[in-house]
């Protein structure tokens, strides 16, 4: 398995693709009936009220222990709150060594920040990339301030996982902050149709823009080498209209434009309703004219000029999309300054 091409992405203890596979195949369907049999009365409501991830918050948060506390609870303003990457642990504990009502609470909060359409795919994602440890064995958590009292962040991490509720604490932020999604479907390194993966159909619509766009257009948007992934570098927002990577949205057609309107919608789809409208509103508020989409030919598998890689990106919005060897996605909104 080649480890070189994805830093990061499989850390000392990261059982391989072939014994991950085996094991997912023989014992998946025993984990999900044990994860389904703590989850109590509240956790299995699929239509809670809105805002519901939140109080799970504050309920869970009141659950903790004086020893849990020590662990995983940090001051609102403390740096690590912000920080995102590919395949990580916020703390050392595992949601595996929490109680089983707090695990419940967890998975629940992190269904609930996902939309309905989504979010068992989102979880099977996450369930399937961390490997024999599955979502319990291979995530971690974390609160910054005291939620019910002002200001506090809930987050999860995990391999190919950042996720944020807060409650809308973090002003100007979509999701909270920057977050980070992806999946290695069937194999570390994919194959160009990137079969299974929980996320490749974001890079079809992007593509079916490519496959829009003149002669003249592509030569703007297919650039050689992306960004590359460099933790909270990765999606550092410059506040620039112009100079971007890629070809300006402004300087579409009308029916392009639709079309980049539908990529953002994609991106946007796994989240539920509440953080995908205020991200999208975030967006149309730096300016739609404003985006720029980059394709990288230089990281394309199989040659077959279906790009793996690309970005989007405006003076308030990064999605950078890596498909290479397997789908790593980071996104960061904001509010426009």
């Amino acid at each position: 398995m080649n480890t070189e091409s994805c830093p990061d992405c499989t850390p000392e203890g990261t059982p391989s693709t072939s014994r991950r596979t085996f094991l997912r195949t023989s014992a998946g369907a025993a984990a999900g009936i044990g994860a389904a049999s703590f989850v109590p009365a509240f956790a299995a409501k699929k239509k809670e009220a809105k805002g519901a991830p939140e109080t799970l918050v504050k309920t869970f948060y009141d659950t903790l222990s004086e020893e849990q506390h020590k662990m995983i609870c940090f001051p609102f303003e403390h740096k690590l709150r912000l920080k995102v990457d590919n395949n990580w642990q916020i703390t050392k504990p595992k949601v595996e060594s929490f109680t089983k009502d707090q695990q419940a609470m967890i998975k629940a909060i992190f269904m609930g920040i996902h939309s309905e359409e989504y979010a068992e795919k989102v979880f099977d994602q996450v369930e399937w990339d961390s490997g024999i440890d599955g979502f319990e064995g291979g995530s971690s958590v974390a609160v910054f301030g005291k939620p019910g009292t002002g200001k506090f962040e809930f987050v999860l991490t995990g391999r190919h996982c950042t996720r944020r509720c807060d409650g809308d604490s973090v002003e100007g932020a979509a999701f909270g902050g920057p977050i980070f999604y992806g999946h290695a479907a069937k194999s570390f390194n994919e194959g160009p149709k990137h079969e299974d993966n929980a996320y490749w159909y974001q890079a079809v619509r992007a593509n079916e823009v490519y496959q829009m766009l003149d002669g003249k257009q592509r030569k703007a948007a297919l650039l050689g080498t992306s960004r590359g992934e460099k933790g909270n570098k990765t999606i550092e927002l410059t506040g620039k209209k112009k100079g971007l990577d890629g070809i300006r949205v402004g300087d579409l057609s009308s029916d392009q434009k639709d079309h980049v309107m539908k990529v953002v919608g994609d991106l946007l789809a796994p989240f539920r309703k509440q953080d995908s409208h205020e991200a999208l509103n975030y967006i149309k508020a730096g300016g739609v004219d404003n985006l720029h989409l980059a394709f990288y030919k230089d990281e394309n598998i199989g040659k077959d000029e279906v790009w793996d890689v690309w970005q989007l990106e405006g003076p308030n919005m990064v999605s950078y999309f890596r498909g290479k060897p397997h789908v790593h996605a980071w996104l960061h909104i904001r509010k426009p300054a």
